[in-house]
């Protein structure tokens, strides 16, 4: 049975996952309105893989014998200056949910709760790749976005992004 501090923290995570893709998808908008198509698309299979990490914990709860608790969603209130300002939000974003998850980690450890603890692995390393995706994406509209070829080009790398289901390694 999961400790109830730890199935609430992992419901919580839920719901906040389920936010990003709300939040990635907010991006979305701003960089179709911009006529950036290819950023656009690679948001929303950020926020398909967003949706993915909600729906494996909320796997995890059931199959734990835990109710999920769905709560509102908050609307993203970012405001873009430029095309940097989502990338740079995005990157914010994914040090708040590596911090997120680890404090659910943390309290795994604690509990000595292993199959948690195992469970959070895969998030865990998902998370430095989420950063890491970030990191460039910055890096390279710092290099090439002031350029109007050089933006052409990142939109069109980014426009080639597939979406990846997570495999289920339960």
């Amino acid at each position: 049975m999961l400790d109830n501090k730890i199935a609430a923290l992992i419901n919580d995570q839920v719901n906040k996952e389920l936010y990003s893709a709300y939040l990635y998808l907010d991006f979305a908008n701003f960089y179709e309105d911009e006529g950036l198509d290819g950023f656009a698309h690679w948001y929303e299979i950020q926020a398909q893989e967003e949706r993915d990490h909600a729906f494996k914990m909320r796997r995890y709860l059931i199959d734990n014998g835990i109710s999920v608790k769905f709560e509102a969603i908050a609307k993203p209130d970012k405001v873009f200056k430029d095309h940097l300002s989502p990338l740079e939000a995005g990157l914010e974003h994914e040090r708040y949910v590596t911090s997120l998850i680890h404090e659910i980690y943390n309290l795994a450890f604690e509990k000595k709760d292993f199959k948690t603890m195992q469970f959070l692995d895969w998030f865990v390393k998902e998370q430095i790749e989420e950063e890491k995706n970030a990191e460039d994406m910055i890096k390279k509209m710092k290099l090439f976005g002031g350029d109007s070829k050089g933006l052409y080009m990142l939109n069109q790398e980014l426009a080639a992004r597939s979406y990846n289901a997570p495999v289920n390694e339960d």
